[in-house]
């Protein structure tokens, strides 16, 4: 019965995987919109990490989770006889199902093969629970699965640990497991760290220097990525740009979002193991720093919930489980399917607008450039996120172009040259009184497209229209809604 469960939250985790939400722009501006300028020459943007005087993320763990994958895929698209690029949504859509196998076959092996080396559990019912518990979590079936650095390092933390148990198992054919019995295994690990290092240095120095590197270049003035990442996240004046909490963050706001119900299970069914252990220590670690994201924890996440036990007691056990269920139904969907579900989708509109030469994005994340497939050589975008109402309006009426006739008519306005586009969420009420202008004077704006599976929670004003007002606009009218913006000219 299990079994059957399991892969029915596999099936889930890909589901997930394979629809459009964007958790945070960070999916994307700090992986595959880099790679993806490099390999397929999309016009790209890069943000203050890649292009401040002291870089601050490195390249190297991006070409093998990223990269190889892109090359992979443009060698089978030209070997198949296909003309011109690959067109960016393929690469994304690749990408997250690429996602999707990581986190199935790696997250899900590292762990059994944990609990298959403690020797100290009931391995059969412990390897069940964390099995279940983990493929039964949003976290595993929204985060885990988009193109983020922290799912990324959820799996070298997990094999780091395997790694670590398999050298320190007791083996059959020695009297003792000690790791002065292996000396050339610390050797070992030495020279395989010394080489990564080297190579991850003279990775990001080639990147980050205009000209070619030499070696002289490798010894003078190498980019040393973690030590700048260090020393910019040292400073408090830095992550205060970004925002600073407390040091219980961690602990008592960002844990029990990202486990729910079983953030209870912790104080009173866990299972001391390394995992557990490794968990606890790296969410100390992390709240000693000042900026304190919930996604910065999820490589604590799989380790906490492979080390719990289930009630024992069959009613608290049954309450347990449906609040777990109903917590990652509910987070999963949230997060999963309308969590800013309508940005890549408008951009894969927008790249498809012929006549599209300037859009401002407003009250929204901001929108992958790399899905523009090439558009973005002739359009430009500008993402205002949430700035004042007139101060949108004075840069709509900048860049609107004049209203003809055409614009009037059905899709006769694609033929024209130049064209000026709004990208807002249905929830902005404070345009309604500018939306049904067909008067000589102003702003007309023209929808022509709308994607409903689309929800702000970053609109949410409780303290001005109160909750149920808020809840009722946020959700009551989610979408995501594409106008073309035009202008009275006179004669």
């Amino acid at each position: 019965m299990w079994r059957r469960t399991y892969l029915l939250l596999v099936l889930i985790r890909l589901w997930f995987a394979l629809s459009p939400s964007y958790l945070h722009p960070d999916e994307n501006f700090q992986g595959p919109e880099v790679i993806a300028g490099q390999i397929f020459s999309y016009p790209v943007r890069h943000t203050w990490e890649f292009t401040s005087e002291n870089p601050i993320r490195s390249v190297f763990p991006l070409w093998p989770v990223y990269g190889l994958p892109m090359l992979l895929l443009r060698w089978l698209w030209v070997g198949n006889g296909q003309d011109g690029d690959i067109p960016p949504v393929v690469v994304f859509w690749t990408l997250r199902f690429l996602m999707f196998l990581t986190s199935f076959v790696l997250e899900d092996w590292a762990l059994d093969e944990l609990i298959n080396l403690d020797e100290s559990v009931h391995r059969a019912r412990q390897r069940r629970n964390a099995l279940l518990l983990v493929a039964s979590s949003y976290v595993t079936w929204t985060f885990q699965t988009h193109t983020f650095s922290n799912s990324v390092e959820t799996l070298t933390v997990l094999w780091s640990l395997v790694l670590i148990k398999r050298i320190t198992a007791p083996q059959v054919t020695l009297e003792s497991n000690a790791d002065y019995d292996r000396p050339f295994t610390v050797v070992a690990l030495v020279l395989a760290a010394l080489a990564t290092a080297f190579i991850a240095i003279a990775i990001d120095t080639a990147f980050y220097t205009p000209e070619p590197i030499t070696w002289t270049d490798l010894i003078t003035n190498p980019v040393i990525t973690p030590l700048n990442n260090l020393i910019y996240n040292s400073s408090t004046e830095n992550l205060a740009l970004h925002g600073l909490h407390p040091w219980y963050q961690h602990i008592l706001a960002n844990l029990p979002q990202l486990i729910g119900p079983a953030f209870v299970l912790i104080f009173f069914r866990p299972y001391v193991s390394l995992r557990l252990c490794s968990a606890i220590s790296g969410i100390v670690v992390l709240s000693l720093i000042k900026h304190q994201e919930a996604r910065f924890l999820l490589p604590a996440v799989p380790l906490i919930l492979s080390s719990l036990q289930l009630p024992k007691n069959p009613t608290t056990n049954r309450i347990w489980t449906a609040s777990w269920i109903i917590f990652n139904v509910f987070l999963g969907v949230l997060m999963g399917i309308y969590h800013q579900g309508g940005i890549v989708p408008g951009q894969v509109f927008m790249s498809k607008q012929p006549d599209a030469t300037n859009v401002i994005w407003w009250k929204t994340y901001p929108p992958p450039i790399w899905l523009l497939n090439g558009k973005n050589e002739v359009l430009t975008t500008k993402d205002v996120m949430g700035i004042k109402g007139e101060a949108l309006l004075e840069q709509l009426a900048e860049m609107a172009t004049c209203d003809t006739p055409a614009d009037r008519r059905s899709q006769e306005y694609l033929k024209e040259k130049n064209g000026a586009y709004l990208i807002a969420p249905a929830s902005a009420t404070w345009l309604d009184p500018y939306l049904s202008n067909k008067g000589l004077e102003g702003l007309r704006f023209r929808e022509v497209w709308r994607y409903r599976n689309h929800l702000n929670l970053d609109d949410m004003d409780f303290g001005d229209d109160g909750v149920w007002n808020t809840l009722s606009r946020v959700i009551g009218r989610r979408g995501l809604v594409a106008w073309r913006v035009t202008k009275s000219c006179g004669l």
